[in-house]
């Protein structure tokens, strides 16, 4: 058992020898076993807590001790006082010959030549060997932690006592002085009165007053000393800085009261509290911990006068736990007030309604653009999101709906697929599509329209003229228009020639209007570029000048006109 009376913390014990610990304190605290003893012999205390008998680790010595819980012993050599200080101005006898290592500048020993402190001789010492300086005395003293922190260590308090000479001769001085002026001043009295009399009296007052008149002159930047009722009055504001009132001069700005010099409005309203130096003084008072704090105290006066026992400068945490349970509990009841209503009276669904900005497509953010409509200030334009899935793709396509079209038939691109919602089959499908395309092509291969490829325009330019070759009634003078949207619609040929005719006069006049490249713009006439003739603007278009029109329009214009499906290639 005693060999477990100690262990170092350094090693660590096994479970055993850790049990057989335990139960060694424990027969120890009981009074069964003999206490441990420390480096002198004596007794431990097994009572005394493990924190305290421990030794920390920089103090640990490998045994139990309670040494490093007793004040240390001062050491024979501070327990002397030491009243050796540094020996300033001091200096040994100077030498007559140049030392080897010395300042080659004055001779010293003490110091090298870029430390001297004497002025540069022109030729040092070390060359003439004449006016050697003497060496410094250089003490070694060695001073404890407190002795280097003492501010007031080596002073010598004799020299003190030069100080209260020196102001005793000026109070002198000066009683001298007051004692002359007295002595004119009584003077002149005497000679106005009467001659008899002599009036040397002065009151202790003058003397007080005396005092005062010192004390204004001494006054301290920012201080205001107020020799009647001798009281040091704090300045409001420090001269240094720039006054409340010229941050704007406009006045119109921000109100100034010179009496308690406040301005508690922004006086540079256009910068914004965030961007300006100075921002009024109910900026701070309304920022940061400031409100909250506000509104703690207003919780705690009405708390008060309800009967509750709460101060918020006595006990400021009952205050806040205080007002975070009404809070709390202020949200609960307004939740429950709520629901009570809409339970009630319904409605519930009219509170689901999306933002205003949304249903109007308005907002009051401030948003400015440059001439290109690029965003200079404020926030991004958002990108409006459709109540359509987006980038959704099923049954294994990899395009969407929509993205393939051929024959009047829209398809998928990814298997050429017309059918809505079937499943992709991918290239095998672009494959059985392109054969069916090639037999579709070799049936109609003989067939001379397909061969030509001619457009639709073409065909019935080619119809009119076989129409015109034709010798037909005048009871046969009308023509049908099929399928263009309208239906059946009977056509005069006479006025469909003549509108041909006015429709190639009027692309004529657009084409020599277009190279005309010294034209102005300004100087086209109104509507110029729609019809040649303008007496006709106010008349009502006509069937036969639309099929005019559809007739010569452009094959760019069309957006099908230069289509072409490489697949079928």
């Amino acid at each position: 058992m005693s060999s477990l009376s100690f262990t170092p913390s350094t090693n660590k014990l096994s479970r055993e020898d850790y049990r057989r610990q335990k139960d060694l304190e424990a027969a120890r605290k009981a009074g069964t076993a003999p206490a441990e003893q420390d480096e002198e012999g004596k007794d431990i205390n097994p009572h005394i807590p493990q924190y305290i008998a421990k030794a920390p680790w920089y103090l640990d010595t490998g045994r139990p001790t309670l040494k490093h819980q007793r004040i240390h012993e001062i050491e024979e050599k501070e327990k002397k006082d030491n009243n050796e200080w540094y020996a300033r101005g001091l200096r040994l006898p100077a030498t007559t010959k140049f030392r080897k290592g010395a300042c080659e500048n004055c001779g010293a020993m003490t110091h090298k030549t870029k430390d001297c402190m004497d002025r540069p001789r022109k030729t040092g010492a070390k060359w003439t060997g004449q006016d050697i300086m003497p060496d410094e005395i250089i003490q070694d003293i060695d001073l404890d932690y407190d002795a280097k922190r003492d501010r007031w260590n080596g002073y010598d308090p004799s020299e003190h006592s030069k100080i209260y000479e020196e102001y005793e001769k000026i109070e002198e001085a000066r009683r001298k002085i007051k004692a002359n002026e007295l002595d004119k001043q009584s003077t002149t009295e005497l000679v106005k009165k009467t001659g008899d009399r002599i009036a040397t009296e002065f009151s202790s007052d003058e003397e007080e007053d005396d005092e005062d008149k010192y004390a204004e002159k001494s006054d301290m930047p920012g201080q205001k000393v107020n020799t009647k009722t001798r009281t040091t009055i704090r300045n409001l504001r420090i001269r240094e800085d720039t006054a409340k009132y010229l941050r704007n001069l406009d006045i119109n700005s921000a109100y100034y009261d010179p009496k308690t010099r406040s301005m508690r409005d922004n006086p540079n309203k256009e910068k914004g509290a965030e961007d300006s130096f100075y921002a009024g003084d109910n900026f701070v008072r309304y920022t940061g911990d400031a409100p909250n704090m506000a509104n703690l105290q207003l919780f705690a006066w009405q708390a008060y006068e309800k009967g509750t026992d709460v101060h918020l400068q006595a006990n400021p945490t009952q205050g806040e736990l205080l007002h975070r349970e009404y809070l709390q509990k202020k949200e609960k009841l307004k939740d429950t007030s709520k629901d009570s209503i809409l339970a009630k009276y319904g409605g519930e669904e009219h509170l689901n309604a999306p933002p205003k900005e949304l249903l109007l497509a308005q907002t009051e953010q401030y948003v400015e653009f440059s001439r290109t409509g690029r965003i200079i200030k404020g926030p991004e334009r958002a990108i409006p999101k459709s109540k359509y899935e987006e980038d959704v793709f099923n049954n294994n396509h990899t395009s969407i709906w929509g993205s393939y079209w051929a024959d009047g038939n829209w398809g998928y691109k990814c298997c050429r697929s017309f059918i809505k919602n079937s499943y992709c089959t991918g290239l095998a499908g672009i494959e059985a599509a392109n054969s069916s395309n090639l037999l579709t092509v070799s049936e109609f291969k003989n067939d001379e329209e397909f061969s030509n490829k001619k457009s639709l325009v073409e065909i019935h330019i080619e119809n009119m003229k076989k129409s015109k070759s034709k010798n037909v009634d005048d009871s046969n003078k009308h023509i049908k228009r099929k399928n263009l949207g309208e239906g059946d619609i009977q056509l005069d040929t006479k006025k469909l020639k003549k509108a041909l005719e006015e429709e190639d006069r009027r692309i004529k006049q657009i084409k020599q209007m277009k190279n005309d490249i010294n034209m102005d713009d300004r100087k086209r006439p109104y509507n110029s570029a729609y019809m040649g003739n303008n007496d006709k603007l106010d008349s009502e278009v006509t069937e036969e000048e639309l099929e005019a029109y559809r007739l010569k329009k452009q094959s760019y214009e069309d957006p099908m006109a230069n289509y072409v499906d490489e697949e079928d290639m």
